[in-house]
């Protein structure tokens, strides 16, 4: 699977940063979302981040699927479980979906399923247990958009 990163915190991004995924058929959703997380160097994990497939459905987790249902503008259809559903049953070779990370910052990826299958174990010489990224490129932002840490050190002079 390719995993695009869009843009985030008002900001288009071009060339797209990508990760090609491996991601078998007993991972979740969620299992996905933290291998995305991780691929896009996410280090802080305390929003809220859901999956919207190509036919509007919703995947994220119980307590925002039961907000959104409940919302005004609600979906049309009850979202789904991320920490129960696994990916393989509602995508398939060629489909297209997006991931969103921070829903008020929108980090939002384009996801594809590729055509063809790999072989965990030809291409990454094991069968791991959770999705796994293998291949990358582009640059990656902070989520926060800091180009350098932030760090106010008070000096003393040594008169």
């Amino acid at each position: 699977m390719t995993v695009e990163l869009l843009g985030g915190r008002g900001t288009e991004l071009w060339p797209w940063p990508g990760r090609v995924f491996a991601v078998g058929p007993s991972h979740t959703f969620l299992q996905f979302a933290n291998a995305i997380n991780d691929a896009f160097a996410r280090w802080d994990r305390s929003h809220v981040s859901m999956f919207t497939l190509a036919d509007g459905r919703m995947v994220t987790d119980d307590e925002t699927g039961a907000e959104l249902a409940a919302s005004i503008g609600g979906p049309l259809t009850v979202p789904i479980d991320m920490a129960r559903v696994k990916v393989a049953r509602l995508v398939e070779p060629g489909a297209e979906f997006q991931f969103t990370f921070d829903l008020g910052d929108g980090w939002t990826h384009r996801c594809v399923v590729e055509a063809e299958k790999v072989d965990p174990l030809e291409v990454l010489g094991i069968r791991p247990a959770a999705p796994l990224s293998y291949w990358g490129w582009g640059s990656i932002p902070d989520q926060y958009g800091r180009r350098w840490s932030v760090c106010f050190v008070k000096w003393k002079s040594a008169v």
